[in-house]
């Protein structure tokens, strides 16, 4: 029988015991878009629906060491980058992205969380403005935005010049999320690459299982991008693909559930 031939996404990203968020998220959304998945883990949380109660990270020579293993063997068509956890794990993988001949980079800066909470300390935040260069496409949420832009994010203007700011910084194309917006800006993205300045809307999904949007997002992407779309157009695809997760979230656990990356197959 002749092999499928498929593309071939790389997450480094921490692990959710949960199976809503992180490498277990983005290896369900690869798997939907037809592109093979491999991981280099960088922390093991203890989590489940109602929160994490234990965060493990990993040292940055094991983070690396699985980098090298999945490039030395196989064609990465694309990345995508989740938690970093600390400074010596961003710096290892920004050292990595640059040796090494790799596809296209979707950076999710897991800074702060939807609702505001702080995910890493200030060294931390500090070597991740050095690892934006790296990204071909950077996916802050609103609070995330904040922080790198300098600015509070209210209104669509504020969206508009946070994405103009922060495309400053090194990034080939920025995508602010309206995630935690208030109001008739929740589900309204803003993409700017420098030329373009587009504001991408969705009608939002009303549920409380939202675990795991922004991993599925940024995977989305990369998946889109690893199979050949465009930037902009892989942003818009993963936008469709994360909506429709959103409208089948599974029944599981008692708090936040997560969405249903694998919609197709669940029952009307």
């Amino acid at each position: 029988m002749t092999p499928f031939p498929v593309r071939t996404a790389l997450t480094i990203a921490g692990s959710d015991s949960g199976g809503g968020a992180g490498i277990q998220a983005d290896l369900r959304t690869f798997s939907f878009h037809r592109v093979h998945g491999t991981s280099a883990l960088t922390a093991i949380t203890a989590q489940n629906t109602r929160g994490v109660t234990r965060v493990d990270v990993l040292p940055p020579e094991a983070v690396t060491a699985q980098v090298d293993a999945v490039a030395s063997d196989m064609r990465v068509d694309a990345v995508k980058v989740g938690m970093l956890a600390r400074r010596d794990i961003i710096e290892a993988v920004a050292e990595r992205l640059g040796a090494l001949s790799l596809g296209p980079v979707v950076l999710d800066p897991v800074m702060v969380s939807r609702a505001g909470s702080r995910l890493i300390d200030d060294a931390a935040v500090e070597a991740l403005r050095a690892l934006l260069p790296r990204a071909a496409i950077l996916t802050p949420n609103r609070h995330e935005a904040r922080l790198l832009a300098g600015m509070d994010l209210e209104t669509l203007e504020d969206m508009r010049e946070a994405a103009r700011r922060i495309h400053r910084m090194g990034p080939k194309a920025v995508l602010v999320k309206g995630g935690g917006m208030q109001g008739a800006l929740r589900g309204t993205d803003v993409w700017f690459d420098g030329v373009s300045l587009e504001t991408l809307a969705i009608e939002p999904v009303e549920t409380p299982n939202t675990h795991g949007t922004g991993c599925t997002l940024s995977a989305a992407i990369a998946a889109r991008l690893a199979l050949g779309a465009s930037p902009l157009e892989a942003v818009r695809r993963g936008k469709e693909y994360v909506t429709a997760a959103l409208r089948y979230p599974l029944a599981v656990g008692h708090g936040n559930g997560p969405i249903g990356h694998f919609f197709p197959l669940i029952p009307e």
